[in-house]
């Protein structure tokens, strides 16, 4: 079923968005609108000459919902936001959601959906690395464009994809260099949910952890939805590392921190000290900051960024979505996949696939929540790596950020 979104957003956030959707965008929606869909649209997309049809495809049920609510709340409020300044090419959009109900063959039936039957002009979704498998070759075979949030393993590069969250270079090996640095670590203890993403991602977190003449002391993976940590726990307790390496996904999440601090691990003596890549805002609404204080996550964005943008960004989110909600990572780089579809559209003067995919290396939002950001050759992002400190009060307390964009290496030599 279409929805259109028709609540307008403050008019106090709109210095924002008219950055994000600046001159340097190329045509703008005046002139789009003066064209027929025949000419912006050759492909037989679903655009008409007042609407464009997008997709979401998140899970919200099951038990990666914990994580993707977020990106489908964010991607909404963006769609809100463009339609609110005229739409893309002069058209608003509508989108149909689907449900991948945290099933990864579910997620491929829903894309093949929504590429055959809706004609969507681009997908916003997906989570897991094991989702985004499922879905890549429908979209490289009906010639589909996903815009991609999450943070992922990397070792991927397709031209039916965007990638808005970061690859390895710029989350898993900036963060061990930082705790080996700054925290003096030597050894680690590698934990992950039992998929494509903390594998890999654990493969290269060893691989540079023994580059750098550092030691594992641990491995060890559980299903998704997993609950009863006591025995990994205990093993990390026999093992004394100095890095618990953590990459559990979704509700299971609520369960490992609670019974790491009912076994008398207190994050906040860092002993072990705890460095997660995959527990943001949106996870520890569920887990309890009590739960994780004192653990660090490695990520490019946290809520609590003193910046402009940003301050305007989580204002709006908590107009459209309650002052109780709480903004992570996958969720900002998932707001961001609509501009940035918007911008490449725009720059192409055309909905056609083809056209957006050759326009959107060099797009750049100067003023993302995170910062300025730019599309590279390989569909990955250029931006910051930054250390967070979990508080109890939920949030995080930014501890370190690189000084500069950090480009995007999803197949670093020596990790593959």
């Amino acid at each position: 079923m279409k929805n259109r979104t028709n609540r307008l957003p403050d008019r106090r956030r709109r210095t924002l968005l008219s950055q994000l959707i600046g001159a340097s965008f190329g045509i703008t929606a005046l002139l789009g609108s003066s064209l027929h869909a025949a000419d912006v649209n050759t492909t037989g997309l679903a655009v008409t000459d007042d609407t464009v049809t997008v997709g979401i495809l998140h899970s919200v049920t099951g038990t990666m919902a914990i994580s993707e609510t977020g990106s489908v709340q964010a991607e909404k409020l963006a769609i809100e936001q463009i339609n609110a300044m005229g739409g893309v090419l002069g058209r608003k959009i509508v989108y149909e959601q689907e449900d991948g109900a945290s099933d990864w063959p579910t997620f491929a039936e829903k894309a093949k959906k929504l590429l055959v039957n809706d004609k969507v002009a681009a997908v916003f979704g997906c989570w897991t690395s094991a989702s985004r498998k499922a879905v890549l070759p429908v979209f490289e075979q009906y010639n589909g464009m996903l815009y991609y949030p999450t943070f992922y393993e990397g070792l991927e590069q397709s031209p039916n994809v965007i990638y808005t969250g970061q690859e390895a270079t710029q989350q898993i090996l900036s963060g061990i260099d930082w705790v080996a640095e700054t925290k003096g670590a030597k050894s680690f203890f590698l934990l992950g949910s039992d998929y494509i993403w903390p594998r890999t991602s654990n493969k290269i977190a060893r691989k540079h952890i023994e580059k750098l003449g550092l030691k594992v002391v641990g491995e060890e993976y559980y299903p998704l939805g997993h609950t009863q940590f006591n025995s990994v726990i205990n093993k990390i307790k026999l093992k004394k590392p100095d890095v618990i390496y953590a990459i559990v996904v979704g509700g299971s999440n609520v369960a490992f921190y609670k019974q790491l601090k009912a076994a008398g691990i207190d994050m906040t003596k860092e002993k072990p000290l705890l460095l997660t890549i995959s527990v943001t805002e949106d996870e520890i609404l569920g887990i309890g900051g009590d739960n994780i204080n004192g653990a660090y996550a490695a990520m490019k964005y946290f809520q609590s960024l003193d910046n402009e943008n940003n301050k305007e960004f989580v204002a709006a989110f908590k107009e459209m979505w309650g002052d109780d909600i709480v903004i992570g990572d996958v969720t900002q780089a998932a707001y961001l996949g609509p501009w940035l579809w918007k911008a490449a559209v725009e720059k192409a003067g055309s909905f056609d696939i083809d056209k957006v995919r050759a326009a959107s290396p060099g797009i750049e939002l100067t003023s993302a929540p995170e910062g300025y950001v730019r599309i590279h050759e390989n569909h990955h992002l250029w931006s910051k790596t930054r250390i967070g400190l979990a508080k109890p009060d939920g949030q995080y307390e930014l501890m370190y950020e690189t000084s500069e964009l950090m480009e995007p290496d999803p197949f670093p030599k020596g990790y593959q």
